[in-house]
């Protein structure tokens, strides 16, 4: 699945394909709509199947934890048994814009059916996928919606090389530095940098992250060219990862892995929710070692060997 279609079917890049719902994007149907606090904004939408029959309190309990991740509210309309909307934004659209709707978020091909309920989700570009996610994954388990008894995999594909980073007020590496870029050096010097995709991969398990992976860049021509993109010039390149700069200049096969992690592979097989309910001896909240008494106080003389100064 590519990172960009995973992102918008389910709000995340850890998808659990258990969960049968599916985030639909209205943002083009509701440019063209007359309702206002929808129009020209990103907007989401999940399909509920029968939810309407629900009792209110689902309907608070849904929209108390959608104000609980910071979301303003959670619209939703209901589907009536002559298959008209019950709720505000109803009355806004005409009988094509209607049918339109109910074509885009049936499932599989069936328009929305009596007794379902359509949830909306409207926020800024950079918090939209997230919150639909949280909202998908907890209607499907306040639906009981996930099959509890089996494990789904899947690759998530094709991650973006850069994005562009508010803080810092530049462009900057997603994940992996070191990945190779999908085009090489001809995409680095032709295609914007948020276009740019790297040869990246996550194997993902019932909503897991087992492993990542990735084609390595074992060029350092495109290393070089990849890290000025994101403002460090060949210099800073040679200095900080002098090691892999000059190993890779007398040449390196082109060369990919990864390695699933068995630890979560277990925490999944013994029905776990926390990694650390499977580690013999986790780290407590304070990332110490109870068992071996780590991390423990060091002389001056250790700091020394290792060039390190406390002031």
């Amino acid at each position: 699945i590519p990172y960009r279609e995973a992102m918008l079917r389910y709000g995340t890049d850890k998808p659990d394909l258990r969960n049968p719902l599916v985030i639909i994007d209205l943002s083009e149907f509701f440019a063209g709509a007359d309702f206002m606090p929808f129009k020209g904004k990103i907007v989401r939408a999940i399909r509920a199947p029968g939810a309407a029959s629900r009792p209110r309190s689902f309907f608070k309990a849904m929209e108390k934890y959608a104000l609980g991740i910071g979301m303003k509210g959670l619209g939703y309309i209901t589907v009536q048994d002559d298959r008209s909307y019950k709720g505000p934004i109803d009355k806004f659209l005409d009988d094509p814009q209607k049918q339109r709707l109910a074509e885009l978020c049936g499932a599989e091909g069936q328009a929305l059916s009596p007794g379902d309920v359509l949830y909306f989700i409207s926020d800024e570009p950079g918090a939209v996928a997230a919150l639909a996610g949280q909202i998908r994954r907890e209607l499907a388990s306040v639906l009981g919606l996930v099959d509890e008894g089996r494990f789904d995999f899947c690759f998530i594909t094709d991650y973006p090389m850069y994005e562009w980073n508010e803080e810092a007020g530049k462009i900057d590496f997603t994940h992996n530095p070191f990945s190779m870029p999908q085009g090489e050096m001809d995409a680095l010097i032709s295609d914007e940098p948020e276009a740019i995709l790297a040869w990246q991969y996550d194997i993902v398990c019932n909503g897991v992250e087992l492993s990542s992976g990735a084609v390595r860049n074992h060029r350092p021509d495109v290393m070089v060219k990849a890290f000025e993109i994101a403002g460090y010039d060949e210099r800073t390149v040679a200095e900080k990862f002098g090691a892999l700069y000059e190993a890779f200049s007398y040449g390196a096969p082109p060369h990919a892995g990864m390695a699933p992690g068995v630890d979560r592979i277990v925490m999944l097989l013994s029905e776990e929710e926390n990694i650390r309910e499977i580690i013999p001896f986790p780290l407590d909240s304070n990332a110490r070692n109870l068992m071996l008494g780590a991390p423990s106080e060091v002389t001056e003389q250790q700091l020394r060997e290792v060039h390190i100064k406390l002031r």
